[in-house]
């Protein structure tokens, strides 16, 4: 209990872990850059986004389901610390698909649209991805209208465990059964068939490297919401 502060995290094994997702993240970003690879047809040197715009979707997959389990946590007991956890991690899983897509965009930019002045092209998956982002974007304009707390909760609960059910369709199961330019749609082979082993070195910690960003962020957050939280209760008027 010593090392729990007030907000109910446990202060130490956060600093461990931030300290050990610090580390790891400084060795995966310096491999992503000084690692050489294999060059692959149109992506050359573009191919090391792999390591960074992947990462982000899986980050963001992670995170909803993280928002979701809390989300049903708080239907089930009504805790409102459930809401504070999920709302924390549904914001993240909106960064997270927002660098997606940005990474995508810019990635796309130079290589498939280069020699034009595209920027977006309405690939599937592409589209469906920000279809994605903007159904957890619409949680949080849910929430900003209403104003009790405790029905917000429950409202913002209810529909987050619908939102999370799209998650697999949108970003996994409907693009890959339409003709697109990304890897692993129908007609092209996934990535992992034309990607070199060695760079597989730097995307699977990659992966784990930015899910573990997730969780220190997620948790930063929490702690801050929390100790604000109690903050306003000790000085709400009697």
């Amino acid at each position: 209990m010593a090392n729990t502060n007030t907000s109910g995290v446990n202060v130490r094994r956060y600093r461990i872990i931030r300290n050990v997702v610090i580390g790891w993240m400084t060795v995966v970003v310096l491999g992503a850059f000084l690692l050489d690879i294999p060059r692959i047809n149109i992506l050359e040197h573009t191919a090391r986004n792999l390591y960074f715009h992947v990462p982000m979707w899986f980050t963001m997959m992670a995170a909803t389901l993280v928002s979701a389990y809390h989300s049903l946590r708080l239907l089930q007991t009504g805790a409102p610390v459930r809401d504070v956890r999920a709302k924390s991690a549904a914001l993240l899983a909106v960064v997270f698909g927002v660098l997606g897509l940005v990474t995508g965009s810019v990635w796309a930019r130079f290589t498939w649209y280069q020699g034009t002045d595209l920027w977006w092209n309405f690939d599937p998956k592409q589209s469906m991805a920000a279809v994605q982002v903007l159904i957890y974007g619409a949680y949080f304009v849910l929430r900003s209208g209403i104003d009790d707390d405790r029905k917000r909760a429950r409202i913002a609960a209810v529909y987050n465990l619908f939102a999370v059910v799209t998650v697999p369709f949108l970003l996994y199961v409907l693009p890959r059964q339409m003709e697109s330019l990304h890897p692993g749609a129908e007609g092209n082979p996934a990535f992992s068939d034309i990607t070199h082993p060695i760079m597989r070195l730097i995307f699977y910690p990659a992966c784990i490297g930015f899910i573990g960003l997730f969780w220190v962020l997620y948790t930063q957050r929490v702690r801050t919401a929390l100790v604000q939280r109690r903050l306003d209760d000790a000085h709400a008027p009697l």
